[in-house]
């Protein structure tokens, strides 16, 4: 197999379908009948594979776990019914009360908002720090820091950390790195590879073909050894690499009722088909918009990382090639000035989310952020001046002329 769609598109389903159906079937039933008693003991007791109840696992979105599984070449993959679910229940198996997170100011305003006030009631602390300071970065690990957290490019600031930099130091202070991989699709950017122990991927983006749905992935790579975290080492001892995923499906997510829906994950199965053909669409559509918006009269800067003049380019070319994402920023003369155009835009949607195949701008301090102060957001580098836009699949030349019109 030679792409991502080769691959993708072959990846067989765990039982041939009865009638020969070419789309796996949505399996819409809560729970499974068995043949005698001891095979449901088998099953409810993890002896087997089968499935007992749709809230535990469901054969639809097994098979979406499954091809997920194999084209990023994980050890294991689990899918939430959001982005947040994956987040949250990824740092309930592994935090506890006195451990840390190391971690940049510079998150979703959601992550951010769980990191500093939800995980804060349970004992957890998280060290803010710049993520693209080796030396900070040290200076905030120690023996009780459960996870080194970052966004592989920050929405919206656009920030980029040197994953390998990253990578080396999480290994060095034997903590697992975790990143937020949202922004770049695995068809293009192999988590694994650059030392990512977990990602986790709101698949409602790229993945779900056109916002079609909302859902959440923790991909795991099994490449830490949980027998360096408190919580967890007990389980490592007697399982190994199995402990992490151990304690997320049989207890966490169980536990938490945050399993994916099989019809999102019907939905899902087929976006994954059509994601990379996606992105290379918007990725170079945005390209070429952030170049012509530099030479656009009213806008005051343009940050995108794929602009040769971007501070992370060569960074993020090193790491994501020539499509670093479907997401930019522009920066207008002020908070009023950012109405005005989006008042006026007649193409370009004003909603919240992320490529979309639809365009979609939205004003990040007045909006995601608008629960935070105006120090908070500073901190977090949320600007009044600052629209973020969601390049989707119209033509370069007609987002740049609905920008223009709806800057007079």
């Amino acid at each position: 197999m030679n792409n991502f769609e080769d691959f993708l598109l072959n990846v067989p389903y765990p039982r041939p379908d009865i009638y020969g159906s070419l789309s796996m079937p949505v399996y819409s039933t809560a729970s499974y009948e068995f043949a005698s008693a001891s095979e449901m003991e088998a099953a409810f007791c993890g002896k087997t594979t089968d499935h007992t109840y749709s809230r535990i696992s469901n054969p639809t979105v097994h098979y979406f776990e499954e091809r997920v599984r194999q084209i990023t070449g994980a050890f294991n993959v689990t899918a939430l019914n959001s982005g947040m679910a994956a987040v949250s229940n990824l740092f309930m198996t592994i935090a506890y009360s006195g451990a840390n997170i190391v971690t940049s100011p510079h998150l979703f305003g959601n992550t951010y908002s769980f990191f500093a006030t939800t995980l804060k009631a349970f004992g957890v602390e998280v060290r803010f720090c710049d993520l693209t300071n080796e030396n900070e970065i040290r200076e905030r690990i120690d023996e009780n820091s459960c996870a080194i957290f970052f966004e592989v490019v920050t929405n919206p600031q656009l920030e980029v950390a040197d994953i390998s930099m990253l990578s080396a130091v999480a290994k060095e202070k034997n903590v697992p790195l975790i990143a937020d991989t949202t922004v770049i699709p695995f068809s293009v950017f192999n988590a694994g590879k650059f030392g990512v122990d977990i990602e986790v991927v709101s698949s409602t983006k790229y993945i779900s073909g056109g916002a079609t749905s909302i859902g959440g992935l923790i991909i795991d790579y099994a490449t830490f050894d949980w027998r360096n975290n408190k919580v967890l080492n007990p389980l490592a001892n007697e399982q190994g690499v199995h402990a992490f995923n151990t304690r997320l499906r049989r207890e966490i997510h169980r536990n938490f009722g945050a399993y994916m829906d099989p019809r999102t994950a019907q939905m899902q199965t087929i976006g994954l088909e059509t994601l990379q053909l996606r992105y290379e669409r918007q990725s170079r559509t945005a390209l070429e918009l952030a170049t012509c918006l530099e030479q656009t009269e009213g806008i005051e800067s343009v940050n995108y990382t794929g602009l040769p003049g971007n501070p992370f380019y060569e960074v993020s070319r090193r790491q994501f090639g020539d499509a670093p994402g479907a997401m930019l920023t522009f920066d207008l003369s002020s908070k009023d000035a950012c109405f005005h155009l989006l008042d006026k835009l007649k193409v370009i949607r004003r909603a919240t989310n992320l490529f979309d195949n639809k365009s979609l701008a939205i004003h990040p301090a007045t909006t995601i952020y608008g629960s935070f102060s105006p120090d908070q957001r500073e901190v977090m580098g949320i600007s009044d001046k600052t629209i973020r836009l969601s390049v989707g699949l119209e033509s370069v030349e007609l987002l740049l002329e609905d920008i223009r019109q709806a800057l007079m």
